[in-house]
């Protein structure tokens, strides 16, 4: 597409892609367990999570936790200690399924009946930049209607789906989107 940054930073312009600005945000909302999963406590709640229901073990399953239920009955008692590398499948299963159970809700509330939800776009840091090759660039606001595309491709973790999707929607910001395409932060409340 026109207005891709291909040498982004060259001149000392900090900041981050859009869409991952916005996948922080609805992984914010998404309200992750707070507890780290090396704690016996956020181990827990983790595995509460994703063995509470037989919807969830089979979510579970699905997102790569391919230990046996007796493995976690130990786990869950305290008689064995998951390994690091089982550590990680727990989490990124976790992180998973609680994306899959909260999109749909989240769709909801971000797209309001069709009235959609007020963004905040900060542009990129450009202190490190010389005067002569820093752009104009202020705060912008704008009303996203439609976030199907985006939660479906953060829901499913493909990072150039959740791309394409941000830069569908920056595009109605005008000619000069592409100076939005790296941002300090991308604010929104659902």
């Amino acid at each position: 597409m026109p207005e891709r940054n291909i040498d982004f930073g060259k001149y000392g312009a900090r900041g981050i892609k859009g869409h991952e600005a916005v996948a922080r945000q609805l992984d914010a909302l998404a309200g992750y367990i707070a507890t780290p999963v090396t704690a016996r406590r956020g181990l827990l709640a983790r595995l509460h999570y994703l063995t509470r229901s037989d919807h969830a073990r089979t979510a579970a399953r699905a997102a790569g936790l391919t230990v046996t239920p007796r493995t976690i009955r130990a786990w869950l008692a305290g008689t064995r200690r998951p390994s690091r590398a089982s550590l990680a499948a727990i989490e990124q299963a976790y992180r998973t399924v609680r994306r899959e159970n909260v999109a749909r809700y989240l769709l909801a509330r971000l797209n309001r009946d069709g009235r959609g939800t007020r963004v905040e776009i900060h542009p990129l840091d450009q202190s490190r930049v010389s005067p002569p090759h820093q752009r104009v660039v202020a705060l912008r606001t704008m009303n996203v209607r439609r976030w199907d595309r985006i939660v479906a491709a953060w829901a499913a973790d493909d990072d150039s789906a959740l791309d394409e999707a941000w830069v569908d929607q920056v595009v109605d910001l005008g000619s000069q989107w592409g100076q939005y395409e790296y941002v300090t932060n991308i604010g929104f409340a659902a």
